[in-house]
């Protein structure tokens, strides 16, 4: 199965940082955080990867190269213009091929075991869901029997980690150009066709400089 990381962003809310660096090289505990991921999805066994870029993307691509000091092979997809998740995706779509594929958000920092993602799937899509976190507690979606729901006025929710699997053919019917891949887990998930899982461990939205430093404090714990 290959993987796709999104680098898109520009990370604005982690300016100065990101005025002259692409969010996916700013250094966590010295390492650049997309580079963990890069390190867990060879550990898992995967060896082909898709990173899409724009803001900064020429630094990505001549900082991680072809990725074979990580044991990977990278392949880029460079956006011009901002495309949002979905559009960013659907771009790279040719270099990911007809097979289910796994999604990791460039800026989330995990323990999650990539090896745990499922290679086939049932449906469209298999979300990985985390407890909801301080600076989102409405939560995206609930999680049912292994089944993901759009969230309700009554039901527990929780919110979408940034990890996932993906069927191609979830972007059928999508056209070139800037959209959004929540409205497309919706309509997915009205007709049954997205599974789920909980994951409780260690996991930190590095959206702002107060994350940034939470995730410091959590490597300093672990060493």
């Amino acid at each position: 199965m290959k993987a796709m990381i999104l680098a898109a962003g520009k990370g604005e809310r982690m300016r100065p940082l990101t005025l002259h660096t692409p969010k996916p090289l700013v250094p966590v505990a010295g390492v650049p955080l997309i580079e963990y991921h890069l390190r867990a999805l060879a550990r898992a066994g995967f060896t082909e990867v898709v990173i899409n870029h724009a803001w900064l993307g020429q630094q990505i691509e001549e900082h991680l190269g072809d990725g074979a000091q990580l044991s990977l092979s990278i392949r880029y997809s460079a956006e011009g213009e901002p495309l949002e998740t979905g559009g960013g995706i659907y771009k790279a779509l040719p270099l990911l091929g007809d097979a289910p594929f796994a999604l990791i958000n460039g800026d989330i920092w995990t323990e999650y075991d990539f090896s745990r993602l499922p290679a086939s799937l049932s449906g469209l899509a298999h979300l990985v869901l985390v407890d909801n976190p301080g600076h989102h507690g409405t939560g995206d979606f609930r999680l049912q029997a292994g089944q993901v729901k759009d969230a309700d006025a009554v039901s527990p929710t929780l919110t979408y980690s940034g990890i996932a699997v993906l069927h191609p053919e979830l972007f059928d019917g999508c056209q070139a150009g800037a959209f959004k891949l929540a409205p497309l887990f919706r309509q997915a998930m009205a007709k049954g066709l997205v599974s789920g899982e909980h994951f409780t461990g260690q996991w930190v939205d590095v959206g702002t400089l107060e994350r940034l430093a939470e995730v410091e404090r959590l490597l300093a714990e672990r060493r």
